[in-house]
């Protein structure tokens, strides 16, 4: 069973059942924390639909979180979650522009992270 997320007419991650259903649930907390919608919507087929606009707003939000704060617990929290929606962003055709100090880090983890994503 999957838990596909689908981006117009396309799967950008068709994830596990549990992977996907805790993705989700994880974006919607953090969404809710960072007071802006995560773009992520539920379909009645049991996966979810991404609003490229929204979820980019998302994703800046928690990069900025992420970036903002020197507490290492809520940067390991914010990291694995950061990393996983970075890749959907790019599968949208999204995109955000991480300091210069970020961007060989989270691209090689985004890299990574991607290959065992499968759209």
């Amino acid at each position: 069973m999957s838990y596909p997320f689908e981006y117009g007419d396309e799967t950008i991650w068709d994830a596990g059942y549990h992977s996907g259903k805790l993705y989700a649930s994880l974006a919607s907390g953090a969404a809710r924390f960072l007071d802006v919608p995560s773009g992520l919507t539920p379909t009645p087929q049991g996966g979810c639909a991404v609003d490229r606009e929204m979820f980019q707003v998302f994703v800046e939000r928690l990069y900025g979180l992420y970036t903002a704060t020197s507490n290492e617990v809520l940067r390991e929290l914010a990291h694995g979650l950061l990393i996983t929606s970075l890749v959907l962003l790019d599968r949208t055709g999204g995109t955000i522009a991480p300091r210069p100090e970020d961007a060989a880090p989270l691209s090689k983890a985004k890299s990574a992270l991607s290959e065992s994503m499968a759209p």
